[in-house]
């Protein structure tokens, strides 16, 4: 009689153990599984969950969320595609790094302004550059909150560069920002000007010495002889007429820096020019 009730109860509980199995225990197993998935940002095979009403819901919504996430991804791939196109058509070098001075960002011109290769998130700045200038900007920018301007050379360029700190919602400092730009033309540039500017200093220092060399002359020689008098009175309408000319090349320079100068070129009589100046020197360096 025993072994009939044990017969009967062994089928029973295995019946039941089974039931639970498929309707309780597996499809949570299922939903977990699915969550494993999603979390790992695999494609699971399907999000249909064999079991009760509940669990079939939470597949439903697993399903949902793993098509928002899906959305998410394109939408922040698009907006990094957007900015990683504006980066590389920016004309400066551009480095961004946290407040453990690791980088987070760089553009095309700043690897090939300092000659680096393809530079990974996190890489601490000192593994790939050493610059002190460029250390001492970025520490006073994320130190103190400040927009520093500062100039490093590199190779044989100048490079002006801004660093300012980045900040989150709340207002904390979170690393610098930092700007780098070419200005090696502009200073050559503003060599050329200093240099322009002291030559037509000496230009016309030249005719105004000449000027007031004779007129010394004739002020302390009231006496001068008509043929003497005639001579100096010569030579400063010679260099009245040379200032005057002094003055229209400048505008002339000035037009030649203009969108359409109109050239007209012409042969310089040198041995003319030449015995012009013996003649106008010869009296002072007697």
């Amino acid at each position: 009689m025993i072994w009939l009730l044990l017969c009967a109860i062994v089928p029973a509980a295995i019946a039941l153990a089974l039931i639970a199995w498929h309707k309780w225990i597996a499809p949570w197993r299922q939903v977990e599984e699915l969550a494993t998935e999603i979390g790992r940002g695999e494609q699971p095979r399907t999000f249909l969950v064999h079991g009760g009403a509940q669990a079939q819901r939470i597949g439903l919504r697993l399903e949902k969320i793993f098509q928002d996430l899906k959305q998410l991804d394109k939408q922040i791939a698009k907006r990094e595609s957007g900015m990683q196109t504006i980066f590389s058509s920016m004309h400066d070098a551009l480095l961004v790094v946290d407040s453990n001075r690791r980088v987070i960002l760089t553009n095309d011109m700043f690897r090939k302004l300092f000659t680096l290769p393809e530079i990974s998130v996190g890489t601490p700045l000192l593994e790939i550059l050493r610059n002190p200038a460029l250390d001492q900007a970025i520490a006073n920018a994320s130190g103190r909150g400040e927009s520093i301007r500062s100039e490093l050379t590199v190779d044989a360029s100048q490079i002006e560069i801004h660093a300012v700190a980045t900040r989150n919602d709340a207002g904390e400092i979170t690393g610098a920002l930092v700007l780098f730009h070419d200005i090696t033309e502009l200073k050559k540039m503003d060599q050329i000007r200093r240099d322009f500017v002291a030559n037509v200093s000496h230009e016309l220092r030249t005719p105004l010495s000449i000027l007031r060399g004779y007129i010394e002359t004739l002020l302390d020689n009231p006496k001068t002889s008509r043929e003497e008098f005639l001579r100096i009175l010569g030579v400063m309408e010679r260099h009245s007429k040379r200032l005057d000319l002094l003055a229209q090349d400048l505008l002339t320079l000035a037009h030649l820096e203009s969108a359409n100068p109109n050239l007209q070129l012409g042969n310089v009589d040198l041995p003319s020019f030449f015995e012009e100046m013996v003649r106008d020197w010869e009296k002072k360096l007697a």
